[in-house]
C-alpha cells in the first residue's frame, strides 16, 4: 500500500464550552491517516464545532494533534455547509473560484497561474459549462458542487467535509462519490460530517457517533447498527428532558 499523503488526527480529552453550555465533552477520537472517517449525530451535537476546533477557529481544552507523513504540513481543504448567495450579487462561479484561490482582486480576473487548476476543478464537479453563471442564480446542488471544486485547489492532503451531500441531486451524488474514491486512492485523509447514514455505511471506512461526546466509534459497515443509531439520536432528547425536569 502507498504511503499516506494525509495526516493522522488525534483528539484527546477535547472539551468545548460556549457560555454555560457544554458543546463537546471529553472527546477522544483518532482518525487514521489516508482514511475516510465519518462523523454522525444529531443537530447541535458538536460535529461542526469539532471541525472549527480542529481549524483553530474555536477555543477548546484538551489536545488536537495532526501527524503528517512528511517533514512539513500538507494542504487542508474545507467544504462548509451550503452557502446562500443573493440572486442579484454580480459574482460568477469563476469570480468565486478566483476569490478562493488567489489574493488578486476579483475584478482583475483570474491570474494565468490559476486558470488551468480552476478549469480542472470545475470539470471534476461538472460545473465548467456554468463558470460564467452568477452564484446566486445556481441551484443549491450546483452551489454545493462549486464548494467542492474550491476545496480541490490546491490539491488537498486533508479535507474536511461538512454535510457535502445536503443539496446534491443524483448526478451530484455520483460526482461526490467519485471524488471520495479518488481521495481514498490517493490516500488523502477525509473527515466527513454526514446525515445520510446509508451513504456513510457504503462509503466511509470508519464512523464516529457524536452527541457532545463520543457514543461509538469503529468500522462503518459494522458499527452503524440500528440500536446504536437509535441511542445516538435519542440521547440529545433525553438530555433536554432531564434539563427541563431539573429547571422545574
Amino acid at each position: 500500500m502507498s504511503t499516506a499523503a494525509g495526516p493522522g488526527i488525534a483528539f484527546e480529552s477535547v472539551d468545548l464550552t460556549l457560555g454555560h453550555t457544554d458543546i463537546l465533552r471529553q472527546v477522544n477520537l483518532r482518525v487514521q491517516a489516508g482514511s475516510v472517517h465519518a462523523l454522525v449525530g444529531p443537530n447541535g451535537g458538536g460535529k461542526s464545532s469539532l471541525f472549527k476546533a480542529l481549524l483553530g477557529q474555536m477555543p477548546h481544552r484538551g489536545q488536537i494533534s495532526l501527524t503528517w507523513p512528511g517533514a512539513l504540513p500538507g494542504t487542508v481543504g474545507y467544504v462548509p455547509q451550503a452557502l446562500a448567495f443573493d440572486a442579484g450579487l454580480p459574482m460568477t462561479v469563476m469570480d468565486f473560484m478566483g476569490a478562493m484561490c488567489q489574493r488578486r482582486p476579483v475584478f482583475l480576473g483570474l491570474s494565468p497561474r490559476w486558470k488551468a487548476p480552476v478549469e480542472q476543478a470545475l470539470q471534476q464537479v461538472g460545473m465548467w459549462d456554468k463558470a460564467g453563471r452568477r452564484m446566486g442564480a445556481l441551484s443549491g446542488g450546483e452551489r454545493q458542487r462549486v464548494l467542492l471544486a474550491q476545496a480541490l485547489i490546491p490539491s488537498p492532503d486533508l479535507i474536511l467535509l461538512d454535510e457535502p451531500m445536503s443539496a446534491l441531486d443524483e448526478a451530484g451524488e455520483a460526482i461526490f462519490e467519485s471524488l471520495l474514491a479518488h481521495w481514498r486512492e490517493t490516500r488523502v485523509t477525509v473527515l466527513w460530517i454526514e446525515h445520510d447514514l446509508d451513504a456513510v455505511t457504503r462509503l466511509a471506512d470508519n464512523v464516529t457517533g457524536l452527541s457532545r461526546q463520543v457514543l461509538f466509534d469503529g468500522p462503518a459497515a459494522e458499527t452503524l447498527t440500528p440500536q446504536r443509531v437509535l441511542a445516538l439520536f435519542s440521547s440529545r432528547q433525553r438530555r433536554e428532558d432531564e434539563k427541563e425536569k431539573a429547571v422545574a
